[in-house]
């Protein structure tokens, strides 16, 4: 069985950490856009990237996943007017780390796990039940196997185990 990324801060224990307004120092999540494409179209499909476990989500694996499948899906379609991705999931939850030293007489300096709140490293998007939906691909009958293939990529970029449903969305789509 292949190892999967994201192994440090995939699961969690305890309520999110959220309020940003009391945590100086708190990093942007990398992921800017959030839907791509033509949400307008006439699309006969919806593939949903979907949880089968509970975790967390670092942001920087929610941003390789929609850079990899965006570019796919562009590649593969011909442009961004032929198909409509939507991230649903955003990174609230912000992940701390006590930072350690790594070098020779660090012992008699550090203060080790005394007072080891942690400072911001980054944030995380929870997934706190089974079945939550992460990304929504519309795309047209023509461009349903890529669809497939271009969340079979985003599942790979993510730590957590998913699935992916077709939903037909027009009354004349053959059900999948």
């Amino acid at each position: 069985m292949p190892l999967r990324p994201g192994r440090c801060y995939r699961h969690f224990s305890g309520p999110p950490y959220t309020r940003k307004e009391y945590i100086p120092g708190v990093p942007g999540p990398k992921i800017t856009k959030f839907t791509v494409g033509n949400p307008n179209g006439a699309y006969d499909y919806e593939l949903r990237l979907v949880a089968i476990e509970t975790g967390q989500i670092r942001h920087n694996a929610l941003e390789a996943a929609r850079v990899n499948t965006l570019k796919y899906l562009s590649k593969k379609t011909g442009g961004e007017n032929e198909f409509w991705l939507w991230v649903l999931k955003y990174p609230h939850h912000v992940l701390r780390e006590n930072k350690m030293m790594a070098f020779a007489g660090a012992d008699r300096l550090q203060d080790g796990m005394r007072l080891s709140f942690g400072k911001p490293i980054g944030t995380a998007a929870r997934v706190n039940r089974q079945g939550d939906i992460i990304m929504i691909l519309r795309v047209p009958a023509k461009h349903l196997e890529v669809g497939k293939q271009a969340l079979e990529i985003a599942r790979s970029k993510l730590p957590l185990k998913m699935r992916i449903e077709i939903v037909p969305l027009a009354k004349e789509a053959p059900a999948q």
